[in-house]
């Protein structure tokens, strides 16, 4: 008999989107175990390894769960990186259930064409990402963590189309980075780069997960 598809979380939770462009709506988050970066300013170090092997029936049985106390049309998959496992049985199964879903990646990895929204946050030192993801991103995540510089962002702002928005986020919403988004996005403006804005981690400000 053939194993049913399993995948190792971290956790699961019922929450709102506190980045990017669905700021502020209600998401299920699952959070997934792995990632093949570990930047030193990730803030989610704990999903970098171990986690629970998890069938994908249970994954979208907790989502069910969760969504009866926030009701939610998105279920947003992270990490770690959430495309260093096969997620696509997980991806259909939540379509079958009748979400949307998101995919926060480093863009390492091949885009999984089945999501319904990818994030992607390329990462220092090269801030390279996967083909695939340069016409399938829906938006793209840059924190403004001490390596990210001016050169970089003229980087990112020409591998993508020019109406994919590039949003300048400040590491854990420190001050010296918040000072930092500021001159990096008026050094755009003056170099002439368009579709590039700020950010916040609207669920810190608010002090949810």
């Amino acid at each position: 008999m053939r194993r049913p598809p399993t995948l190792k979380t971290i956790e699961i939770f019922a929450s709102v989107q506190g980045e990017g462009l669905r700021q502020g709506e209600p998401t299920a988050f699952v959070r997934l175990a792995g990632c093949n970066r570990r930047c030193g300013f990730c803030d989610t170090k704990q999903a970098w390894r171990g986690g629970r092997e998890t069938s994908v029936d249970a994954i979208v049985a907790e989502v069910l769960r969760l969504q009866a106390g926030l009701p939610a049309a998105w279920v947003c998959l992270t990490g770690g990186e959430p495309l260093a496992q096969d997620v696509r049985p997980l991806v259909d199964r939540l379509h079958e259930e009748g979400f949307l879903v998101q995919i926060e990646t480093n863009g390492t990895f091949p885009p999984d064409r089945r999501a319904d929204w990818q994030t992607v946050s390329p990462k220092p030192p090269d801030y390279d990402v996967h083909p695939g993801f340069l016409r399938q991103a829906r938006e793209v995540k840059l924190v403004v963590c001490r390596a990210l510089t001016l050169d970089a962002l003229r980087q990112v702002r020409a591998a993508f189309p020019a109406a994919t928005p590039i949003l300048l986020q400040p590491q854990s919403n420190a001050e010296w980075s918040r000072r930092k988004a500021m001159k990096l996005l008026e050094g755009a403006r003056r170099s002439g780069l368009g579709g590039i804005r700020l950010s916040v981690q609207l669920h810190k400000v608010y002090g949810l997960r």
